[in-house]
């Protein structure tokens, strides 16, 4: 699965999913910075991606209107990206197997 890290996580992350989820990336790097929820939706859901976000807007909007696209909300607040990737990884690899052996939607907060 790729994953679509949102504009409130750093494009840092990505060197450390993209050994489990390759063809990740950044909505910076596909010209999506600033864009609305709706815009970010349409382009992950357009093109496989799952979105990883720190927003609840996200995870209501799957949970109003199902999925795909997935979406892994990680709200842990504030914190170093260093401790963001530590999370990610730790949550990522439970994240997948769950999606990948259970009927949508496919919504998951992370406190």
């Amino acid at each position: 699965m790729k994953l679509l890290l949102d504009e409130n996580l750093s494009h840092g992350l990505l060197a450390a999913v993209e050994p489990i989820c390759p063809g990740s990336t950044h909505v910076r790097l596909v010209g999506l910075e600033r864009a609305d929820d709706d815009t970010i939706w349409r382009y992950a859901d357009q093109h496989g991606y799952c979105i990883v976000t720190q927003d609840a807007d996200f995870v209501e909007r799957a949970l109003l209107q199902g999925t795909p696209p997935p979406v892994l909300c990680l709200r842990v607040g504030n914190t170093a990206t260093a401790n963001m990737r530590d999370v990610l990884l730790r949550v990522l690899p439970w994240f997948l197997d769950w999606v990948a052996t259970n009927p949508p939607p496919h919504v998951c907060e992370i406190e």
